[in-house]
């Protein structure tokens, strides 16, 4: 074969390969283009700004549908698969890993946001409040993450989230009478009373969801054959859930080019941007060395092999997650990355990134670090040590427990401002450009996701060889199997089944092989 031959057919497999991701790229460029020029030229009402975004709309609907199936039989299906000794220790990791890395973006966050002061030359003044500050309460907001994480109603989890408000408890005084008949006004307590009142509102309860597959598929892997109808079922609904993700992946670029137009021609105010520049460059700033930096150096060091590639093989997951700003939407497309493109053992990614998806938000704690610091230099507010090692450890706690508060970026965001005492509403200043830093930094969420599927695999290569072993053992010697329906048959049955030979490979699907030395 000559150069130009070979050359012609390395560039065919590279589109072959790529496609998707080429084609996801030209729809960003598209999309950019086409929503300058409609708002530039086309002055379309609201509801034509509505319609225009409707193939967007369909898109996220599409990815959104498919979160339930997905999480479900992935997280049932990678816990069953694992011993329950190897599942504690491979959770124990994973959440040791985005505890760190969070923890890592936080601190970066707050040193870059002192250092570089986006606050200290403008005034709260300056800005339009826009929105409405929602009324949070520290200890509620962590409570719910709490009673998220053990729904009531199963069925109900699926499509609704708990959330407890506080309601101001008003009592007027009453007068008694003594027996003297005096009047005597009772002394009220001038301390105001709450009541805390419970209410649903619309969300996938995504944590209450991943405690019950958590424990559901622990349970089905110590059953042993009784419970492998429902493991074959659950990989069954595994496969088919991917098989519909590569359906809409040939619907993708399509939607994110009218979801860019859509938000480009929504966008009211591009004098903010100017304004609150300095602000977006801290945050972005962040991001970029916490993923090009920190992230691929702390792969390194770990799994030793080169970072860069495998976040190559992510592309299409951060690309996605930059246009739809969602972790949760983007787990099918962040699944078949990890699986397809990195070879991530399934194992570790049904296991680890629907967790990831949920607990582990680098961007969203860097950010919130950001934003108080930024919030408090408005404001002319000296933050002293103790209220920044506060700020730290509420923005690493609100990160994680995010994805089980509804509104969860404003709600968190009120929570770190609350807990170091500045004002809540001056939230509203920075929403202006939080639908765009919300991008960026989901985009973040999701790469911490991924390295964390590689740096857990390399970490559970023994505990998962060990596996691999003992699969290959017991279905090579019926003899090792505590219970199985061989023990009932004669000697010359179990003669014929071992010197058939059976093996497993990783892909879970039996091989059968001569094999000599039984």
């Amino acid at each position: 074969m000559g150069k130009p031959a070979r050359r012609r057919w390395d560039c065919k497999r590279f589109l072959k390969n790529n496609w998707l991701l080429l084609s996801t790229v030209l729809a960003v460029v598209l999309g950019i283009i086409v929503g300058v020029l409609v708002r530039e030229y086309g002055n379309l009402s609201n509801l034509d700004k509505f319609y225009f975004a409707f193939p967007g709309e369909i898109l996220m609907r599409m990815l959104k549908l498919i979160i339930l199936p997905l999480i479900t039989s992935s997280m049932i299906t990678g816990v069953a698969a694992l011993d329950s000794n190897v599942s504690g220790k491979i959770g124990l990791r994973a959440v040791v890993y985005y505890f760190c890395t969070t923890a890592i973006a936080v601190v970066l966050g707050i040193v870059l946001v002192v250092s570089i002061k986006p606050g200290m030359s403008q005034k709260t003044d300056e800005f339009d409040r826009t929105g409405s500050t929602p009324e949070v309460s520290t200890v509620d907001a962590m409570l719910d993450l709490i009673r998220n994480m053990f729904p009531e109603n199963l069925i109900q989890a699926c499509f609704q989230q708990y959330k407890t408000q506080r309601e101001e408890v008003k009592s007027s005084s009453e007068s008694e009478t003594n027996t003297t008949g005096e009047s005597v006004t009772a002394v009220m307590n001038k301390t105001k009373e709450y009541k805390v009142v419970g209410t649903y509102s619309d969300g996938i309860n995504i944590l209450g969801l991943i405690v019950f597959c958590l424990v559901f598929g622990i349970i089905i892997g110590k059953m042993g054959e009784k419970g492998q109808v429902l493991l074959d079922f659950f990989n069954a609904l595994n496969d088919a859930t991917m098989q519909i993700v590569q359906i809409i992946m040939w619907y993708m670029p399509l939607g994110i080019l009218f979801m860019i137009a859509g938000k480009i021609i929504e966008v009211e105010d591009w004098e903010i941007f100017r304004k609150l520049g300095l602000y977006m460059a801290t945050v972005l700033s962040g991001l970029a060395i916490h993923s090009i930096v920190i992230l691929p150096l702390i792969y390194l060091l770990v799994v030793r092999k080169n970072p860069f590639r495998f976040a190559m093989g992510m592309a299409q997951a951060m690309l996605t997650a930059l246009m739809i700003s969602s972790s949760s939407a983007t787990l099918p497309i962040t699944f078949r990355c990890a699986e397809e493109k990195n070879h991530v053992d399934k194992r570790i990614t049904r296991f680890v990134l629907p967790v990831g998806a949920t607990i582990n938000m680098d961007g969203t704690a860097l950010y919130e670090a950001v934003a108080a610091v930024f919030i408090a230099q408005l404001n002319d507010l000296d933050l002293d040590i103790g209220k920044i090692i506060t700020i730290s450890v509420t923005a690493t706690a609100a990160s994680i427990g995010a994805a089980g508060v509804p509104q969860a970026g404003l709600v968190t965001m009120v929570i770190v401002l609350s807990a170091v005492g500045l004002p809540a509403e001056d939230v509203t200043l920075i929403l202006a450009v939080d639908w765009l830093l919300d991008r960026f930094r989901t985009m973040v969420n999701v790469l911490g996701d991924a390295y964390g599927t590689g740096i857990v695999e390399k970490l559970s290569k023994k505990e998962l060889e060990q596996m691999d072993v003992t699969s290959e053992v017991n279905i090579v010697n019926p003899f090792a199997l505590e219970s199985t329906i061989l023990d009932n048959e004669d000697a010359e049955t179990k003669k014929s089944y071992v010197n058939g030979g059976f093996a497993i490979d990783k892909s879970d699907t039996i091989s059968f092989t001569q094999t000599s030395q039984f």
